[in-house]
């Protein structure tokens, strides 16, 4: 595995810290302060532009290369929630049966937690069976905010 080297950028709901390897994209996450010493590379460049793309309405899909570092179940999972298009939601339920296991519930829980590329990687699609939020690590609060900022919720 590749070392990663780190950039961040506000965002309207907090500091975004970016992780790159030479392979792409490998960690995204909300911080409270910056933990790494800021590198410059075009992957850091190039999801730097198309996160303020996103925060700002104009971009819908990523196009950045992706280096998902995790079990092959949590990989599939991630996989999985890349389908997930913008302004819709999935459950749990939903992923478990696309990857053709519906007792895998939990297991899609756990390994959508564990997600370590937030937002680009749409774990905050992913809701309970009753419709309710449940699970983010960025905050229920964030997950909130980026699905009403996509449509998915009403104002």
């Amino acid at each position: 595995m590749s070392e990663l080297t780190f950039s961040s950028i506000d965002s309207p709901i907090g500091l975004v810290e970016i992780g790159c390897s030479e392979t792409g994209v490998a960690a995204l996450n909300f911080v409270d302060s910056v933990r790494h010493p800021p590198s410059v590379s075009p992957c850091l460049t190039g999801v730097g532009e198309q996160m303020a793309a996103y925060f700002a309405g104009t971009l819908t899909a990523f196009d950045l290369p992706l280096d998902l570092r995790g079990t092959e179940f949590q990989r599939r999972v991630w996989t999985q929630l890349l389908t997930i298009p913008y302004g819709q939601t999935a459950t749990y339920l939903d992923i478990a049966l696309a990857l053709e296991n519906p007792q895998a519930v939990r297991a899609v829980g756990a390994a959508n937690g564990q997600n370590p590329v937030s937002v680009i990687v749409p774990c905050h699609r992913v809701i309970g069976s009753d419709g309710k939020l449940i699970g983010y690590g960025g905050g229920l609060w964030r997950k909130e905010w980026l699905l009403r900022h996509e449509g998915a919720l009403l104002v």
